[in-house]
């Protein structure tokens, strides 16, 4: 198992338990007909295109940050960031937004504790919402901890 595959379970797991969650759509041109709320997409370590920062809000991003293959213990570990980016004119339904979906991310992993039946979430979970004047957009992000399986030699070498 690898920090790919748990990248693209924890898309659908995202995706699936923040389809409910509306949130502001920066409307571009009024005269048009615009949805003005909308789920958050969801995007796997990168945004597809640098202007994308303003143009995709409201967004989740998940990225792996680092991993670590166990010296002594078996198993590896991986730290994933999920971001999230919301868009408002009320500088504290702004935060708010963030701070709802970071929860209800928060809650859903600690309620299923395992993402594909083989990574399993570790503490600390921590996560915060961006005290930056940055209206009308609006970040934060959770740091999560993940044990995965680590991969077994199918073969045994024997040096002579």
């Amino acid at each position: 198992m690898t920090p790919v595959i748990l990248l693209d379970n924890l898309e659908e797991f995202v995706k699936e338990k923040t389809k409910d969650i509306k949130l502001q759509v920066r409307v571009r041109k009024p005269e048009q007909e615009q949805e003005k709320e909308r789920a958050a997409d969801v995007y796997k370590m990168r945004l597809p295109k640098k202007e994308d920062q303003t143009e995709k809000v409201p967004y989740i991003l998940l990225q792996f940050l680092k991993g670590k293959d166990g010296e002594v213990q078996e198993g590896s570990t991986c730290q994933i960031r999920i971001i999230v980016a919301t868009y408002a004119e009320n500088d504290s339904m702004g935060s708010y937004d963030v701070l709802n979906v970071l929860l209800r991310i928060r809650s859903e992993l600690q309620k299923i504790g395992i993402i594909g039946g083989y990574f399993v979430l570790d503490k600390p979970l921590e996560y915060i919402v961006y005290p930056d004047n940055t209206q009308p957009y609006f970040l934060g992000e959770m740091i999560t901890n993940w044990s995965i399986p680590e991969i077994k030699r199918e073969v045994e070498v024997i040096w002579q």
